[in-house]
């Protein structure tokens, strides 16, 4: 039977929480405010969950775009335990844990002109050469450090990456912080990004093999020992499709889902395929909670955290 619900307008104050103005978006129900609400929902069903083995897909330039510590948050509060992230997304994040800084600028300068004064950007965030400099000395201090033998004998790139995370200082460090939790972090695409590179600059002097297997045999004994599982896909391309194909595998498939995207369908990409188009394929389960989000992760993903938070801790009260 079709239940009508009366979309309530939002009543916003001059003093609200993340929570209460979520609520509100959660009366009205509709269209991008729906969602959100939505999302919201799922989101704290599966955080709470302590049986859940919970995904994070990291793709877009979240680190550079100030969400870092957003993301750390998930992380120290076990609203997920497995990350999934392209190699961009790490590199930021250990360009800042090195000290550097992701920037504003006042001034306009077409792309010409930062490429002569050194500075490289990401829309409307820029980047200074010299950050990937002191990136460059600090990286391969840290990979000078690890057992040789380990290194030698073939690594997973989520050992290597807790490796790393053991010898870094920043406490606001997504790497440092999963390496402390043992959140393994998985970046099947490693070699496409400034870390990858530098990767491979450290073996032309010293022989490191990396054994991009034994992480999906990782990802696959996680799922297997699962009891339920749940995904947030922030972006999509690669970190989504490789979480998405783990449970696949075990013919199970996903008990919530969110995803929070630009991208559209009708080219056929993963990035803006809908999560019913993965339910085709048994990635998701039937009846699962689940739900698209089509908006700018930079504007949802800390209202989702903050409510989601506010929520549980009024619940531990």
């Amino acid at each position: 039977m079709n239940q009508e619900k009366i979309v309530h307008p939002v009543n916003v104050k001059s003093e609200m929480s993340l929570n209460e103005l979520v609520t509100q978006f959660e009366k009205s129900g509709a269209f991008g405010a729906g969602r959100l609400s939505e999302a919201t929902k799922i989101f704290e069903k599966f955080a709470s969950d302590k049986e859940a083995l919970k995904f994070l897909g990291l793709a877009g330039a979240m680190v550079p775009a100030g969400m870092r510590h957003v993301i750390v948050e998930m992380i120290r509060e076990e609203y997920i335990n497995v990350i999934v992230s392209t190699g961009a997304n790490l590199t930021h994040d250990l360009v800042e844990a090195f000290g550097g800084h992701h920037i504003r600028l006042s001034k306009a300068y077409n792309d010409i002109q930062l490429n002569r004064l050194g500075i490289n950007r990401i829309y409307d965030v820029y980047v200074k050469n010299r950050e990937f400099v002191k990136f460059e000395k600090n990286i391969q201090k840290i990979l000078e450090q690890i057992d040789p033998v380990k290194l030698e004998k073939g690594i997973a790139v989520y050992e290597l990456l807790w490796e790393i995370g053991r010898n870094l200082t920043d406490g606001k460090s997504i790497i440092k912080n999963a390496f402390e939790k043992k959140v393994p972090v998985f970046c099947p695409a490693l070699t496409d990004s400034i870390l990858g590179l530098q990767l491979w600059l450290f073996r032309q002097r010293k022989p490191i093999m990396i054994d991009v297997l034994k992480d999906i045999q990782k990802m696959i004994d996680m799922a297997y020992e699962s009891k339920r599982a749940a995904v947030i896909s922030i972006g999509g391309g690669v970190p989504k499709n490789h979480i998405l194909q783990t449970m696949l595998i075990t013919g199970r498939g996903f008990d919530y889902a969110i995803q929070i995207t630009m991208d559209r369908p009708e080219p056929g990409g993963l990035s803006g395929a809908s999560l019913s188009e993965a339910q085709s394929w048994g990635k998701i389960k039937s009846g699962a909670p689940w739900v698209d989000l089509i908006a700018d992760a930079t504007i949802v993903l800390p209202i989702i955290v903050g409510a989601v938070k506010e929520r549980l801790t009024k619940s531990r009260v």
